[in-house]
C-alpha cells in the first residue's frame, strides 16, 4: 500500500473511471476501480479504502445506497461525483454520509486539491486508534475534570492534551474525539471541524462562508466563489450536529443561528 493509502473509484463510465484512476495514481495512492455499486462496496471493504469517489448513477444500485452500505463498516472519505447539479441531490449525499459532492464535468486539479485538503485532516476513527496505541505504551493518567462553568471555547489541558470545553461538551483536537456529558459523540469529519471552529470562536459569530472554508480545509482561498449550495451544505452539517447534541431544532441552545449571518456557540443549559 502507498504512503497515502488506498483509493477506490466507483464509476460506470470508462473514460471518467480511467481519468479518476490517473488522478489518484499521480497523487500517490494505490488505486482500485469498480464499474458498479456492489463491486464498489466489496472493494472498499476488502481493500480497506482511505478515500472513495462514488458516481450517483450506477447501473445496479444508485450511489446513495452504495454510500449507506459503505458507512456501515467504513469511515473512508467519500466524494460523490454526479452530473446532477440540483441541490436536493447534494443534500441527499451529505445526509447519507458523504464528505464532499462534485458535479460533472469536473476539473482534475480541483478534485485533487479537495482530496489533498481532506487527507490532511485525520478521520475520527484513525485518530482514536492512533491515540489508543500511544496510550497503551504509557501509564494511564486520571482524566481531567471539566470546569463546571467553562466559558464557550475555553481550553483546558495538561501538557499537549488541550481540550475545548463548554458546559458538558468536551472536544479534543489532538485525539479527534468529542464527548457530551461523558458520552462519546460519533461525528463525521465535517461535523467535527465545524464544532471545533465554533468552540474556538468563543461565542463569536462564524459566518456561513467561513464555515464552508473550514469544511473544505485550505482548498478555498479568500477570493474563491462560494455558492449557495456550499452554504446550504453547512446548514445540513449543523442540523446533523444539533441532532447528535440532542438540541431542540426550534430552540437550539448550544448551536445558535445568527439570522442572515451564520452560527455561534450559545450559553446552553446548565
Amino acid at each position: 500500500m502507498s504512503d497515502l493509502g488506498v483509493a477506490v473509484v466507483v464509476e460506470d463510465d470508462k473514460d471518467i473511471r480511467n481519468l479518476l484512476e490517473s488522478v489518484f495514481l499521480q497523487a500517490g495512492f494505490e488505486v482500485h476501480t469498480a464499474s458498479d455499486g456492489r463491486e464498489g462496496v466489496e472493494l472498499v471493504r476488502h481493500q480497506k479504502a482511505n478515500i472513495v469517489t462514488l458516481d450517483v448513477g450506477l447501473p445496479d444500485i444508485d450511489g446513495y445506497e452504495v454510500l449507506r452500505r459503505i458507512r456501515q463498516f467504513s469511515d473512508a472519505y467519500v466524494v460523490m461525483l454526479t452530473g446532477r447539479s440540483e441541490e436536493p441531490d447534494m443534500l441527499t449525499g451529505l445526509h447519507s454520509g458523504a464528505d464532499d459532492y462534485i458535479t460533472k464535468p469536473f476539473r482534475p486539479l480541483e478534485l485533487r486539491a479537495r482530496v489533498a485538503a481532506m487527507m490532511r485532516r485525520p478521520r475520527y476513527g484513525d485518530a482514536q486508534r492512533q491515540d489508543g496505541l500511544r496510550q497503551d505504551a504509557q501509564p494511564q493518567a486520571a482524566p481531567a475534570k471539566p470546569a463546571p462553568h467553562a466559558q464557550p471555547g475555553t481550553v483546558h489541558g495538561t501538557g499537549s492534551k488541550d481540550v475545548l470545553e463548554h458546559r458538558d461538551l468536551r472536544l479534543s483536537p489532538r485525539t479527534r474525539s468529542a464527548e457530551l456529558a461523558g458520552k462519546e459523540l460519533e461525528l463525521t469529519r465535517s461535523e467535527f471541524v465545524l464544532l471545533e471552529e465554533l468552540l474556538r470562536a468563543g461565542g463569536g459569530v462564524c459566518t456561513r462562508a467561513d464555515l464552508v472554508k473550514v469544511v473544505r480545509g485550505d482548498y478555498y482561498q479568500d477570493d474563491t466563489y462560494i455558492s449557495e449550495a456550499d452554504e446550504r451544505a453547512v446548514e445540513v452539517h449543523i442540523g446533523n450536529l444539533r441532532k447528535k447534541l440532542h438540541e431542540d431544532a426550534h430552540t437550539p441552545q448550544l448551536l445558535q443561528t445568527v439570522r442572515g449571518v451564520g452560527y455561534r456557540l450559545g450559553a446552553g443549559k446548565l
